[in-house]
């Protein structure tokens, strides 16, 4: 055996290319690990608020706005009965009278009902206006979008009672896409905008940020009204906290096969055994894609979730986020066909609710089916045959409105 030989220390300039060399690999690792970590699911927050946000940006577009008007223009249908059906309801009479309370006070089912359809009524009526205008150009609407909109943010000082938070989300939807138009189009002035804007702030978005453990269409529509508003405000933070809340109860609303033998859950809900999800699924056991958390409740309450989802996700794109091709868009899409198959008449399987479904999804299609089959091409016959015999679509008077104008077949 050779005899053991002392070290002899390297030279310090051999020192110092280790020393480069070790920085280089840790510099490499580093790089790779952070690499690694944008990788994780939502480390990448596709979801983000933008640096810069699009306006008129809630739901509707600049361009969607301009493909409706210029079918409407051309005497196109379905655009031209969509726009017929539109200026014909009562949501868009010039002589309607704003109906604002300092307190609105909504009980379980609306009882009590103090203002509760008085304020959505009216924040869709003013959304209305703010369409009408677009259309014709014709001031009268815009004045009636902007007095109704300053007649509730004079007055509205909260919302009360079990179903406040609900009942905020609805309306909270519809006063941001009014204001949107009316900001970003109307060159008539708007001289109590600022006022409006400490509305949805100080009464409207405390209400509805934090979201809500009950049936997953109440926090759904709640982070609409959340997302719309810190869209108008261009509250960023706000826009973040809205769209992760949103992307959780997505997760946890609507099943996809890939979930697992269970459907995602929302932490805060501590729904951590089979019996716990299955009763909040409705007493539903058997889970299969494109069911929702409340299928089995009634179709009616599952549109509410369906349509807050595509307007969410509406309005993300719109912001240059699409999360259209993520999950959410395969949620919604399934959750599309697989109600829309027994909306249409189909008898339910034993295994499905107890072989019986409440119908009655309402006319909630046209914006999810639109940007899943129109843009991005996916056959979606049940879907597709569904929103063609309901068009023109109307509205259901909570917080979903004239969607065949807006967004049927719009490539925008």
């Amino acid at each position: 055996m050779a005899p053991h030989m002392p070290t002899t220390p390297a030279p310090a300039r051999h020192r110092r290319r280790r020393r480069a060399a070790l920085l280089a690999t840790l510099a490499t690792t580093t790089t790779a690990l952070v690499a690694t970590l944008l990788a994780w699911p939502g480390a990448d927050r596709a979801d983000a608020a933008p640096a810069t946000f699009a306006h008129p940006g809630v739901t509707v577009s600049k361009s969607q706005l301009d493909f409706a008007r210029d079918k409407v223009n051309a005497g196109a249908q379905p655009w031209k009965g969509a726009y017929d059906q539109m200026v014909a309801s009562k949501y868009a009479s010039l002589t309607r009278t704003a109906k604002p309370r300092a307190t609105v006070e909504c009980g379980s089912y609306s009882n009590p009902n103090y203002g509760c359809t008085d304020e959505r009524e009216d924040a869709i009526a003013a959304y209305t206006d703010a369409l009408a205008w677009y259309i014709t150009r014709d001031d009268r609407y815009a004045k009636k979008s902007i007095e109704l909109m300053d007649a509730w943010s004079a007055t509205i000082k909260e919302h009360t009672n079990s179903n406040a938070p609900l009942q905020t989300g609805w309306a909270g939807s519809s006063w941001p896409k009014a204001a949107e138009i009316i900001k970003y189009t109307y060159t008539g002035g708007w001289a109590n905008e600022g006022r409006f804007r400490t509305m949805l702030r100080d009464v409207y978005l405390p209400k509805v940020i934090n979201g809500s453990n009950s049936n997953g269409n109440w926090e759904l529509s709640m982070m609409e009204a959340a997302v719309g508003i810190s869209v108008f405000l261009e509250d960023r933070t706000s826009y973040d906290k809205a769209m992760a809340k949103f992307r959780t109860r997505t997760a946890a609303y609507v099943y996809l096969a890939s979930d697992g033998d269970l459907p995602k859950t929302v932490p805060s809900q501590n729904l951590d055994t089979k019996a716990k999800i299955v009763s909040y699924w409705q007493g539903q056991s058997t889970f299969v894609t494109g069911l929702t958390q409340e299928t089995c409740r009634d179709f009616t309450h599952t549109g509410y979730g369906i349509s807050a989802i595509s307007h969410i996700a509406e309005t993300s794109r719109i912001q240059g986020q699409d999360l259209y091709g993520t999950d959410v868009g395969q949620r919604l899409q399934q959750a599309l066909g697989f109600q829309a198959r027994y909306e249409l008449g189909e008898a339910p399987p034993s295994w499905l609710c107890g072989g019986s479904v409440t119908r009655g999804l309402g006319p909630v299609t046209e914006v999810g089916y639109n940007a899943m089959h129109t843009r991005l091409g996916n056959a979606m016959t049940n879907t597709q045959k569904l929103t063609e015999q309901n068009r023109p679509a109307g509205s259901n008077n909570l917080f979903v409105a004239w969607e065949t104008l807006t967004h049927a077949e719009n490539p925008n």
